[in-house]
C-alpha cells in the first residue's frame, strides 16, 4: 500500500471509490438524496479542480484507489488550515488507512504552518477525527444546515 498526491489521471477512479463509500458509508447518516448531491459535488471533474488549490492524495493498493484526502488553506489564510474530502472505501475500513491518511496530511506544509486546522466532517466521520484530536468548533456543536459537523484542532 502507498500514498501519494493526487495526478489527474486519478481522478475517475477516485471519484468512484468517493460515491462507493458515499452510498455504503454514510447513507446510514444522511438521506440518499443527499449522498447523490455529494456523488456530483465530487465529480472526477471536481476533483481534478479541487487538486490545484489543495494537495490531494491518495491511496492505491495493487494499483487500485483505496483512499484519498486533501488539505488546503482555510479560506487563504497563511496560518490556518482545513481538511477536505477524506474517504477510504468501505470493504477497506477498519485496517488504518484512515489513520494513514490523517498521518500523511498532518505532516504537509500546510499542516505544518497552520496554528488551527478545521475539518467539515460528516456525522459519519466525526468520532473517527475525534480520535486524532480535533473537537466541535464553539458554537458548532450540532450539525449546520449541511449536516456537517465543524470539527477544529490547534497546533
Amino acid at each position: 500500500m502507498i500514498i501519494r498526491r493526487f495526478k489527474n489521471i486519478d481522478a475517475q477512479e477516485t471519484s468512484k471509490m468517493i460515491a462507493d463509500t458515499l452510498r455504503i458509508s454514510n447513507v446510514k447518516d444522511y438521506t440518499p438524496d443527499m449522498m447523490e448531491e455529494c456523488v456530483k459535488s465530487l465529480s472526477a471533474d471536481n476533483l481534478i479542480k479541487r487538486a490545484e488549490w489543495l494537495h490531494f492524495y491518495v491511496v492505491e493498493e495493487d494499483s487500485k484507489i483505496i483512499g484519498c484526502g486533501g488539505i488546503g488553506p482555510f479560506w487563504g489564510k497563511e496560518d490556518e488550515s482545513s481538511l477536505f474530502t477524506i474517504f477510504v472505501l468501505p470493504t477497506e475500513q477498519k485496517k488504518g488507512i484512515g489513520r494513514l491518511i490523517i498521518n500523511t496530511l498532518e505532516k504537509d506544509e500546510y499542516f505544518l504552518r497552520a496554528k488551527r486546522v478545521e475539518i467539515p466532517s460528516s456525522i459519519t466521520a466525526v468520532n473517527f477525527y475525534k480520535k486524532f484530536g480535533y473537537d466541535h468548533k464553539p458554537g458548532f456543536e450540532e450539525p449546520d444546515e449541511e449536516m456537517i459537523y465543524r470539527l477544529e484542532k490547534y497546533r
